[in-house]
């Protein structure tokens, strides 16, 4: 899947800051976070801003329609990105088979979603596709704790504490097969931190707890057979912070699964790579109209025109980002007015 975004000349600023090429999004919740940038999709009563303690309550309620609070990326992030994120997560209470029919534990994830996917009506997060296409989770890379439940046919299920990753095909990392039997512990402040590298392919996840070691999960490693469904052809695409308060329906009755859970998230820290398009202006050079910006690497951009807003017009071939000025140029610009905007997307 495609990821398109387009930028014009007038341009609307995130409630983020560019450093370095890099952008981090920051959140202590001093402040509505309604008021900067956060929106929620599905049942708002899942999040209540404390205005009090300065952070979000959070309610994770599989009974409900996947539901989620977040932030657009204004990026798009797939395996070939480095980045990472940061967060407090104390959890109340957390109760499996909270459905009498679904006795197992159900997920309660936090991280990154491709939003048009997640709030599609298919996005099942029970569910595995592709054995279960069209219908299923795809393009994630979240932080999932499932409580422990019992099947009747086979008995408990320890807990499990895991980062995982689901591609555009929705291939899983680390193995869902992989045992991370690990429960966490309620009323008790964790500190999680997530960080992808690029150059290794690797994720690295680290609790810890008033600032002491408190677990380090195993790292995923995308291209490791051992742990990884990931083929050289999967990929992710993920637009989107999220905490994800996931719906359980689709499950098969006698292996399904149903949680309710009450926490709070604190101090988001993430790093992404900058917006594909900064710096955006555009100015004559030997009597053509050009747009400038600064591009990045991994990405192919197109200038657009348009005279009316009705329908736009490619006016050269698409060229690659070198991660530095790049110049659109129109060479054959109407003689009465026209209007731009440059395209980026993802290979």
């Amino acid at each position: 899947m495609k990821k398109i975004l387009f930028v014009s000349l007038a341009l609307a600023g995130l409630s983020v800051l560019s450093v370095a090429r890099a952008t981090l999004i920051a959140e202590n919740f001093t402040t509505n976070p309604l008021q900067n940038g956060w929106q929620i999709f599905g049942n708002t009563n899942l999040f209540q801003w404390d205005s009090t303690n300065h952070n979000l309550s959070v309610t994770w309620d599989s009974s409900q329609p996947n539901s989620y609070f977040y932030h657009p990326l204004g990026t798009m992030l797939t395996r070939n990105d480095d980045f990472s994120i940061a967060f407090d997560l104390r959890l109340n209470d957390i109760a499996s088979g909270t459905d009498a029919n679904m006795t197992g534990g159900f997920e309660i994830g936090l991280g990154f979603l491709n939003f048009a996917d997640a709030t599609g009506t298919n996005f099942l997060r029970g569910v595995w596709y592709p054995l279960s296409a069209p219908t299923g989770a795809v393009n994630l890379v979240e932080f999932d704790y499932f409580p422990p439940g019992y099947f009747p046919d086979f008995g408990p299920v320890s807990a499990t504490t895991t980062p995982t990753f689901i591609s555009t095909n929705g291939d899983f990392a680390p193995d869902q097969y992989l045992p991370y039997e690990i429960e966490l512990p309620t009323n008790v402040l964790l500190h999680v931190t997530m960080a992808y590298t690029a150059s290794n392919q690797t994720l690295v996840t680290i609790l810890t707890t008033n600032g002491a070691p408190f677990l380090q999960l195993l790292d995923v490693t995308l291209t490791d057979p051992g742990n990884s469904e990931f083929s050289d052809a999967d990929d992710f695409r993920v637009d989107t912070i999220s905490i994800n308060s996931y719906s359980d329906a689709g499950q098969d009755p006698f292996y399904g699964s149903s949680v309710l859970a009450h926490g709070v998230v604190d101090n988001f820290v993430v790093i992404v790579p900058s917006p594909p398009i900064q710096n955006l202006s555009g100015n004559f050079s030997n009597s053509n109209w050009q747009a400038q910006f600064i591009s990045q690497s991994n990405w192919l951009y197109t200038l657009e025109r348009t005279a009316d807003f009705q329908s736009w017009t490619d006016i050269a071939a698409t060229i690659s980002g070198n991660g530095t000025n790049l110049f659109l140029p129109d060479t054959n610009a109407p003689a009465d007015k026209a209007f731009y905007r440059v395209r980026a997307e993802r290979p």
